[in-house]
């Protein structure tokens, strides 16, 4: 990534659009395998907050807490180099080119020197298996870690997923000190956390603050995301250190600021250690992580999605899609569905469903509940693997509703339903979407195949126009759409 390897969040992110973000690399690392998985050297800890109690903390994680710096693999003509899904967007935010930083220094024929890159990491265990951040260690040939105690050590990189920004290197040493394991899912907002890293290159930097959420999602940094929120301060260089809590235990791994500046500005997200400690003891264990996988694709359910399939409040995942092979499917799971609970536990929404199944034992048999057509059904799902490059459930936000006009569409010939990943299943493609319509307010865009209205397939055109011409002002009407291959209810009101 940059030569500052942290993510920068800018705009407001309540309207969920991430103006400046820097997201993850998308490139897996060749992993190697490990025999056995290290368990944490025990440690002291400390209690606090009594007097001198964040001193202690300090004084036992800053050791743990290491440099890491690179050298890209990459050559780059001008500006930071990054991957190249990344430039667009980074070029669109930060204008061309974005800066000098991060490159070496010049020959006398003007030649620049390879393109390095810093930040933070955590050792787990004192055999050397060190935490850090995806986007720290991307597209990186040489990995060089620095223990604050200033011996230095080359690194290897074990595994890494892009999936959730964490990987995990190797250094060649024993006896190291950690940081112990905490448990993620006790912390309380307003609990006092600290953030150990290296911020500009300062090394054994300590800042406090205290937890302001749990459980974020949909923040669009990563695939998968259950963010700690906190005011520790956490600047470029602080990617990949420590969050721990007032007994020094690790909570989670600094990751990304909010920020309009590029600086720090109130609002820092860490990886949760609930999401972290598994991806961790997979990569160690097997060379790569292994997620549970239902085979389906689901959203949001807001207000008029919920009252189209008869649903009490908007909790809940909306299935909008199932892949017939898949576990879902055998299970008998059906598009439309409404998962309520998971496990004996309640579904809050996609992004609470997607935490929740990425996290169970490939093989699992799990109870569901899920609302059918108004009634409320159990089934149970054996979980499988996912496969490398599906996603267990693309969470789309429910589009906002309102009136369709403004609307042309077009029957959907075999070829081009080929084309669109619908092996020839019919539909009408829409070809005209005015601007300021209804349609348009809908969230319906040009390229989207209507498959069904208010639960009636739609094949042609001819079916379009007379299922439409029985909607009446006023009222919900609820659209299946693909876009890209992705299934999508939206529910509109005339």
């Amino acid at each position: 990534m940059s030569s500052h390897p942290y993510r920068t969040i800018g705009s407001v992110i309540g309207i969920g659009l991430l103006s400046g973000v820097l997201i993850w690399s998308g490139h897996s690392l060749t992993a190697s395998h490990a025999s056995n998985i290290p368990s944490p050297t025990a440690m002291p800890v400390a209690v606090a907050p009594a007097t001198n109690g964040f001193t202690e903390v300090a004084k036992h994680v800053m050791p743990a807490v290491v440099n890491i710096t690179t050298v890209m693999a990459e050559k780059v003509s001008e500006g930071f180099a990054v991957p190249d899904e990344l430039r667009d967007r980074m070029e669109e935010f930060f204008g061309k080119p974005f800066g000098p930083r991060g490159r070496g220094p010049a020959d006398h024929f003007g030649n620049q020197g390879p393109r390095r890159g810093q930040g933070s990491g955590v050792i787990i265990s004192s055999d050397g298996y060190i935490l850090t951040n995806n986007h720290v260690i991307a597209k990186a040939r040489e990995v060089s870690v620095t223990l604050p105690d200033k011996r230095e050590f080359k690194g290897k990189i074990v595994g890494a997923d892009p999936k959730t920004d964490l990987a995990v290197v190797k250094v060649d040493a024993q006896d190291l000190p950690v940081v112990p394991w905490g448990d993620a899912s006790q912390l309380q907002v307003g609990e006092y956390v600290l953030a150990v890293g290296n911020p500009f290159g300062l090394n054994s930097t300590v800042t406090l603050g205290i937890v302001s959420a749990v459980g974020r999602g949909h923040m669009g940094i990563t695939q998968y995301e259950d963010f700690i929120q906190t005011d520790a301060a956490i600047n470029p260089g602080n990617s990949g250190g420590a969050l721990v809590n007032t007994k020094g235990e690790l909570v989670g791994i600094n990751t990304a600021i909010f920020s309009q500046t590029g600086g720090y500005q109130g609002v820092g997200f860490a990886v949760s250690t609930t999401m972290a400690r598994p991806i961790y003891e997979s990569l160690v264990g097997t060379g790569k992580v292994v997620r549970g996988y239902l085979g389906i694709g689901i959203q949001d359910l807001n207000q008029d999605l919920a009252k189209s399939f008869n649903i009490k409040d908007s909790k809940g995942a909306l299935i909008s899609d199932v892949k017939e092979d898949g576990p879902a499917g055998q299970a008998g799971l059906k598009q439309g569905d409404v998962i309520i609970e998971y496990h004996g536990t309640p579904v809050k929404d996609g992004v609470d469903l997607q935490r929740l199944v990425t996290r169970t034992s490939v093989g699992t048999t799990v109870p569901l509940k899920v609302i059918r057509d108004g009634h409320e059904r159990e089934l149970t799902v054996r979980i499988g693997e996912q496969p490398d490059e599906t996603k267990v459930a693309k969470v789309e936000k429910a589009e906002p509703d309102t009136v369709l006009s403004g609307l042309a569409v077009e029957d959907l010939d075999q070829a081009t339903s080929k084309e669109l990943g619908l092996n020839g299943k019919r539909g009408v493609v829409v070809t005209r979407v005015d601007p300021e319509s209804g349609a348009e307010k809908a969230g319906l865009m040009p390229g989207d195949v209507i498959r069904e209205i208010n639960r009636q397939p739609i094949k042609s055109v001819k079916d379009f126009e007379k299922v439409s011409s029985d909607v009446k002002k006023g009222d919900s009407v609820l659209m299946l759409v693909n876009r890209r291959g992705n299934q999508l209810f939206l529910s509109v009101r005339v």
